[in-house]
């Protein structure tokens, strides 16, 4: 988020009107008393054709209650909501990715211990509407539904803002017919074993130009989720990417000096490599194209992404031969470090339908209501109970296999300039202007500047 959205969402506070409205009371409620709710719900990626089960189970027990989904590109996601709430006239139900909960955090509300509805059953023959009161998920609950890392990204001090349909992470795909011309017999467990992999993978002519590229991995700008990719190599390395409000990712662990272990440094240093044509895992350079394109152009024989570079690369790419299997660690027997990537679902303050948000939202996240949404979208699951379900599905078993261990980190209230610190630094010690230590001092201390 740059500084002037910033200030947009700072004024904004000043311009919503906060209305909270609620059921209260108990027993029978007469149909004819009902009066439609229309619910707005905007978020970006997923089809709103993805929550039809969902919706349709919903409206079995509140029939009164419309959902309209409505899907916005990513680039523009972001203002329209800003302008929407600033005009009176903003959704009720938003996607907030949890890299930016706290940029916001302000114009959400948090959730409410419980929600009361009129809710409608009926056997058959006798229909009966009463007043239903549905408890939502504590932070111990939360504990215990979901898996780690929601609780340490959705809780804010003791409020809750929102709950996942799903959590992505990050893996490693693979051209089974590259791997095969290489003699390569099975994908990369450990980074030890994927450079030397990438050496046999990687093809050069005779001026040294790169021909087919091992794996896209080392550059900045024309790397699908650098900073992604970069930060779990931090953390998988036992870095401390953060520390109360301050980014940490530079600073040695233990009672080691900087020069003698400092993690992040150390895990930039090797993620560079691979853009150096000075080292033996020389494998990318800022010539090849954007890395999904390269991958699904076959132009290169690894690829991190997530769940949702999927379809994309099967549209890209309908005959490759694709293989999917999960994040390479440091050794098959250090701590498992993977990295989480997923939006929740939150209602916004200005909604004059909270009571009725909150409830789908809670209905929609349940292990009932999302499962329709999960089996049509292709997400993997961010609750506990259908980890082993997912599991069984060959395409979703590399991603179902690291969500235990999926960790999130805080990018700050401006992600956006976090990530682009971290590109300038890639760059710079690629290009050579700046020595690995230089680089990632420097690009913490412009993070901090807008943490």
């Amino acid at each position: 988020m740059t500084k002037t959205k910033i200030i947009k969402l700072s004024l904004l506070l000043f311009a919503i009107p906060i209305i909270g409205l609620g059921c209260k009371g108990g027993g029978g409620v007469s149909g004819d008393s009902l009066a439609p709710v229309t619910l707005n719900y905007w978020r970006v990626f997923d089809e709103p054709s993805d929550f039809t089960g969902t919706i349709s189970a919903f409206k079995q027990i509140y029939p009164h209650i419309n959902i309209n989904v409505r899907k916005l590109r990513l680039e523009e996601y972001e203002d329209a909501i800003i302008r929407a709430l600033a005009e009176g006239n903003g959704p009720d139900i938003i996607s907030v990715h949890t890299t930016q909960l706290k940029q916001f955090q302000n114009l959400i509300d948090p959730m409410p211990a419980s929600v009361t509805l009129p809710a409608t059953f009926s056997d058959g023959k006798t229909t009966v509407i009463n007043l239903q009161t549905t408890k939502l998920p504590t932070s111990r609950d939360l504990r215990n539904l979901y898996i780690d890392t929601v609780t340490e990204d959705v809780v804010i001090g003791s409020s809750i803002y929102g709950l996942p349909l799903g959590v992505d992470t990050l893996v490693l795909y693979f051209n089974r017919q590259m791997l095969n011309q290489a003699n390569v017999v099975s994908a990369p467990k450990t980074w030890e074993e994927f450079k030397d992999q990438i050496k046999e993978l990687t093809l050069q002519d005779r001026n040294g130009n790169i021909i087919q590229s091992g794996a896209s991995l080392g550059g900045a700008r024309n790397i699908n989720r650098a900073p992604d990719i970069l930060a779990v190599l931090m953390m998988q390395n036992g870095t401390n990417m953060t520390q109360g409000n301050s980014v940490t990712f530079n600073q040695a662990t233990g009672l080691d000096t900087p020069e003698e272990h400092a993690p992040g440094r150390d895990a930039l240093r090797f993620y560079t490599d691979f853009a150096s044509p000075a080292k033996e895992v020389y494998t990318w350079n800022e010539n090849f194209p954007e890395s999904l394109n390269a991958f699904s152009n076959q132009q290169s024989a690894f690829f991190f992404g997530y769940s949702y570079h999927l379809p994309l690369i099967r549209s890209l790419s309908p005959g490759i031969d694709l293989g999917i299997t999960k994040l390479p660690q440091i050794s098959t027997t250090a701590k498992q470090i993977n990295i989480a990537n997923y939006w929740i679902e939150s209602v916004t303050k200005q909604s004059e339908n909270k009571n009725e948000a909150w409830g789908f939202i809670q209905f929609a996240t349940s292990e009932s209501g999302v499962s329709s949404f999960l089996a049509a979208s292709k997400k993997p699951t961010a609750l506990r109970t259908l980890i082993s379900s997912q599991r069984g599905n060959e395409e979703l078993k590399p991603f179902a296999d690291q969500l235990l261990t999926a960790q999130s980190w805080y990018h700050g209230r401006d992600s956006s300039s976090m990530e682009e610190a971290m590109r300038q630094m890639i760059e710079q010690v690629i290009a050579g202007l700046k020595e690995p230590t230089q680089a990632i001092n420097e690009a913490v201390t412009n993070i901090n500047l807008t943490y």
